[in-house]
This record gives structure tokens, C-alpha cells and sequence, in this order.
């Protein structure tokens, strides 16, 4: 046997690795297997580094004000820059029916405290330099929501979990699940068996198949998304902005983008029939499309240099919600998957509110929100969120 631990976390991506790192946090022995050469390699570096706890759901506002909060106290922290820029985000609106669902958005919004508030067509414009004014209602400007690296902080709560002796076994694939008595016992990889009675399942886009191994059905299918960055420029562009529109070629619904930390602008958009599956191959499609509506909404971008283009996953549930739970047919098995997309702006506030679950016997929010992430929810019935 290849060792003894209290807690084996099956990913060592931007679920994982949080939750490793809080795990040691409460004096547990820790390890990640991961089957990435290392940390992050998944979908992490696919995340255009977007923090925002502007949602329509009350379990990923609470999860997403913690996670803010982490990325934001970071480096006073522990010293280590993971590229925060404290920019917000600007949902802005041309149309009624985007201005319809913002300002709808507000009451539920504010009710948890959060620093937002509908703008008007001169505010937004003083907010986002260059934005193209005709047609332009207003919208909605949260300040102290963010951008963060997401490489960055992921080698960061990497390592701060490995000082903390956290062990990461990489380039290894967890093939089985030692489950006796309706009870975890370890995992079973690729080269060698490890023992635990705690198993976390946040293998991201291989969810599903970490679950099969327990008799689980988890509802995650991937999909997959394309972004692209330029060269880096002057800094001009505070927030991260999204147009909820959808595009007028037919093929993309909302699209957004920022400028980082370093002077790229990073962009992304949502295809209008998703691409269901794990290709991550880029597209020809996407950059004269995004570029289209880049230099529609700002029409300062025209002679921007993109330097690269991607692809990544979208680990989807049929509500557009996460799952954070803990397996009532297994005990010791708990899942922290299916983030949609929004994997690594929830991954902190996730990993701190499951390693409550573990550690304490609940979460760290109020337990009748945190059941919204239930796995035994109803997906057929459950509420979808409107701001995804």
C-alpha cells in the first residue's frame, strides 16, 4: 500500500487544490492525486481569472464573497502575488430586456450586502472608456469584484498546502475507490493504493467517471469554451465587462471580457449551441466573431494584437448550479464538482465551506442555502441561475 492519509482529494485543479490547502489548514493529512504533470493543468489555466460575487444564486453569492475575500487578502497574507486587481465587473444593457434582468437581479443582490448598484448611460461610460454609446442604457457596476491569475493562484495555495505537508502524487490516475461497508477506504490509481476515510471527488471534467467508480451517477458533462488575450497595453479598462446580448450572427449568446493585471485584454463568449464533449481544440470560428463584437462594444480595440487563442471545459449540471455535498450511500465520499464553468472564482469559497462540512459536520453558510448544491437536489425542477 502506498500510504496512509485522513482526506485523498481526486483533482488537483481549482477545486482541489483550495480545498487540499484548507483541509492541512485543520491539521489534516492530505493527498492530491492528480493526473496533470502538475497543479492547475486542467481546466484551471483555461479560466480567464474573472472573481465575481454578482450572481442570481444565494448559495454562489455567500461562496463567491468568500472566495473574494481569500484571493483579495491573499498576498498580505501569505506574501505571494496572484495577480489581484480589484476592477469589479459591469454588466451593461442597449436593450430593455437586458436592463429588465439587471436591475430584476438588484433586491436579491444587495439583500446579501453586495457593493453594487444600476448605473446610468454617462456612468457607464465614465466606467468603461471607449464603450460604444449608442443605444446604451446603463447598467449594473459592482466595484469590489475582481480579477485574480489563475495560474498564479493555484501554484500559490499549492504551495502554501505542500509547506503544510500536503502530498501530491502527479501524472498518476485514480482507477478505483476502496469502498467496505457502505464506507470509503481509499483510492485505488494507476501505480500504487492509498488509504483514507475521507475521498474528495473535484476531478473537474472527469467527474463523472470518478463517480461511476462509487456507483455514483453525478450529472457533469463537459462542454467546451473558447478565449483568447491580446498583447498587453496601457491600462485603461477597470472592470470586467459582459454584454448579455446575444450576438447578431446567431452563433454566440453573452460575451465579456477585461484587461488584466498586466495590460492584455482577455476575452471570452458563450456559444449558442454548445459543443458538448471534451475537444479542446480552438475553432476558426470564434476569433472573427469575438473580434466583431470586441470592436462593436469598443470600438478603441480595432488594432488590438491577439496573441493566442484556447479552448477549455465547462463541467455543466443540468441547473447551471455546483455540487458540494457528501455521499449519503458512501460514507467518507464527498463530491465538489460540476462548477459550470465557474470553477475557479468558486473554488476557495467551495473548498472552505466543504472542509466545514468535513471537519465540523456542516458548512459554513446558512445549510438551507447550501442545500441548493445538494446532489440530491431535483436538477429536472431546480431553479437555474440568470447570470452564469
Amino acid at each position: 500500500m502506498g500510504g496512509s492519509y485522513d482526506a485523498i482529494v481526486v483533482g488537483g485543479g481549482s477545486v482541489g487544490v483550495p480545498t487540499a490547502f484548507y483541509l492541512t489548514q485543520e491539521g489534516q493529512k492530505v493527498l492530491v492525486v492528480e493526473s496533470e504533470p502538475t497543479v492547475g493543468q486542467g481546466q484551471n489555466k483555461a479560466a480567464i481569472g474573472g472573481v465575481r460575487a454578482t450572481h442570481s444564486d444565494a448559495a454562489k453569492i455567500l461562496i463567491c464573497q468568500e472566495s473574494l475575500r481569500i484571493f483579495k487578502e491573499w498576498q498580505q497574507t501569505y506574501g505571494q502575488n496572484i495577480g489581484w486587481k480589484k476592477g469589479g465587473y459591469c454588466f451593461v444593457a442597449y436593450t430593455p430586456r437586458e436592463e429588465g434582468i439587471l436591475k430584476d437581479l438588484l433586491p436579491v443582490q444587495k439583500s446579501f450586502g453586495l457593493n453594487i448598484d444600476w448605473q446610468d448611460a454617462q456612468s457607464i461610460r465614465e466606467v468603461i472608456p471607449g464603450i460604444q454609446p449608442t443605444g446604451l442604457l446603463g447598467g449594473t457596476f459592482s466595484p469590489e469584484d475582481g480579477q485574480v491569475s489563475p495560474l498564479l493562484a493555484v501554484d500559490a495555495m499549492f504551495r502554501e498546502s505542500r509547506s503544510r505537508g500536503c502530498t501530491y502524487h502527479f501524472r498518476e490516475k485514480v482507477t478505483g475507490l476502496h469502498i467496505r461497508a457502505e464506507r470509503v477506504r481509499g483510492v485505488r490509481t494507476d501505480k500504487d493504493s492509498y488509504n483514507a476515510p475521507v475521498v474528495v471527488n473535484a476531478a473537474g471534467a472527469q467527474a463523472r467517471e470518478i463517480g461511476v467508480l462509487a456507483g455514483l451517477e453525478v450529472p457533469v458533462i463537459p462542454d467546451s469554451h473558447e478565449a483568447g488575450i491580446s498583447a498587453p497595453m496601457a491600462q485603461f479598462l477597470g472592470p470586467l465587462v459582459v454584454d448579455l446580448r446575444p450576438g447578431p450572427e446567431g452563433k454566440t449568446a453573452n460575451f465579456y471580457f477585461a484587461q488584466t493585471k498586466e495590460g492584455p485584454i482577455i476575452f471570452c463568449y458563450t456559444p449558442k449551441n454548445i459543443f458538448v464533449g471534451t475537444d479542446r481544440e480552438p475553432t476558426s470560428e470564434f476569433l472573427p466573431i469575438v473580434s466583431r463584437r470586441l470592436i462593436d462594444l469598443l470600438p478603441r480595440l480595432k488594432n488590438v494584437l491577439v496573441r493566442r487563442i484556447w479552448r477549455g471545459l465547462y463541467p455543466m449540471t443540468p441547473d447551471g448550479l455546483p455540487i458540494c455535498d457528501h455521499v449519503r450511500q458512501v460514507d467518507g465520499l464527498y463530491l465538489a464538482v460540476g462548477m459550470c464553468g465557474q470553477g475557479f472564482m468558486m473554488g476557495p469559497g467551495i473548498a472552505r465551506n466543504l472542509v466545514h462540512l468535513i471537519t465540523h459536520g456542516r458548512p459554513l453558510i446558512e445549510p438551507s442555502i447550501f442545500s441548493a448544491l445538494s446532489f440530491y437536489r431535483d436538477f429536472g425542477t431546480a431553479k437555474k441561475e440568470k447570470l452564469k
